[in-house]
């Protein structure tokens, strides 16, 4: 698997140890839900069955037609009084 470096200002790294403390999660698996919400919020497929997904849902022909016209009622005719 690929890897970066990233830093942290200490204030950051402390909350981000923190949480993973509390949820009982290490670094990695912070990192990968983060990643995955950011790519979620950008509209980006996470993997390549999102990616598949969103590859059909784009194609016009998979794309579902307008509604069929709803039928209208038959309004009554008022009498002249």
């Amino acid at each position: 698997m690929p890897g970066k470096r990233v830093q942290f200002d200490d204030e950051t790294w402390a909350a981000i140890d923190l949480l993973a403390r509390d949820t009982m999660k290490d670094f990695q698996e912070l990192a990968q839900e983060a990643f995955a919400d950011l790519l979620t919020k950008h509209h980006r497929p996470a993997n390549l069955a999102e990616a598949l997904r969103q590859s059909a849902r784009g194609a016009p022909a998979n794309d579902p037609g307008p509604p069929p016209p709803r039928p209208r009622k038959a309004r009554a005719k008022r009498r002249p009084r």
